[in-house]
């Protein structure tokens, strides 16, 4: 069962004073790459996230975003009265003003607010890593439910080659004849006497060297190993990517070895349905 890299997970946790929001997104990537956004108070604790993150996800380019909303009275911004007061005593040089105003304008001028950090105790932290881990169960369900519909597609597409190469296979006797003829009459145009004996032995010299044989048995195999593959209970992007340089390699011999116009058609169709399937395994974990 392969997994889509592609997915969304989202869990909300409330603890005292607290509503606490995590997302995740991932877009496919070669590597684990995590783009953390969180509260201060929470880096101390980012390399433990990035853990967890990477071992359930494996692969991917993945954002993280904790959202922290404050639900009781506790509040860790608090106005910084001396400086406050300290601001008002200056503007009454300054101003004709009631108190009322300016305070007002006392309050918006600097560090007239202070931002406590708040110390991330265990428990806290173990409700953050459970909103993380549900959070995980979303978007790998959200992956496998993608990844679904990425098998079903390469499998068409697996399929098809089989089917292409099927026709290369019934085409091959007819290939070369047309192959011979081509030889006999590029002699007869020539008008040359030419040793029977010697003119057979290098026309099954040059046949051998186009001949396809085991291209054809090892596209068959790769075709039927990538299919096991995807039937296997791990994703494996990077297997399947390997294979499908080989599936690449043995349809290329092919093509070049054919030297019939019929069947460098069905290399064509063959070539744009692998690079269907390599379009598609970039998004598999």
């Amino acid at each position: 069962m392969i997994q889509s890299m592609t997915g969304f997970g989202k869990s909300i946790t409330q603890i005292p004073n607290k509503k606490i929001t995590v997302e995740l997104k991932s877009l496919n990537s070669k590597n684990f790459d995590l783009n953390a956004r969180i509260p201060s108070q929470y880096r101390e604790k980012e390399l433990d996230l990035r853990n967890i993150i990477s071992n359930s996800l494996g692969r991917g380019k993945v954002d993280l975003s904790i959202y922290v909303e404050y639900t009781g009275e506790q509040t860790s911004t608090n106005v910084n009265s001396g400086v406050v007061k300290n601001y008002m005593d200056q503007l009454r040089d300054i101003v004709n003003a009631s108190e009322v105003e300016l305070l007002k304008m006392a309050i918006k001028l600097p560090d007239a607010l202070k931002t406590e950090r708040d110390e991330i105790d265990e428990e806290e932290f173990s409700a953050i890593e459970t909103a993380v881990n549900e959070a995980l169960k979303e978007i790998n369900n959200f992956r496998t439910d993608e990844g679904k519909a990425l098998e079903k597609d390469l499998k068409l597409r697996v399929s098809n080659i089989h089917e292409l190469l099927e026709k290369v296979i019934k085409m091959d006797p007819e290939r070369v004849e047309a192959v011979r003829e081509r030889l006999r009459k590029g002699i007869a145009e020539i008008k040359e006497e030419v040793d029977k004996n010697r003119f057979e032995q290098e026309l099954v010299y040059y046949i051998e060297k186009f001949d396809i044989t085991e291209e054809k048995v090892r596209l068959d195999n790769h075709l039927d190993y990538f299919k096991k593959t995807l039937n296997t209970k791990d994703s494996n992007g990077r297997k399947l990517a390997f294979i499908s340089q080989e599936i690449g390699r043995e349809i290329n011999t092919i093509g070049s070895k054919s030297n019939y116009a019929p069947m460098q058609q069905l290399v064509v169709q063959m070539k744009d349905e692998l690079e269907k399937i390599k379009e598609q395994i970039l998004n598999v974990v």
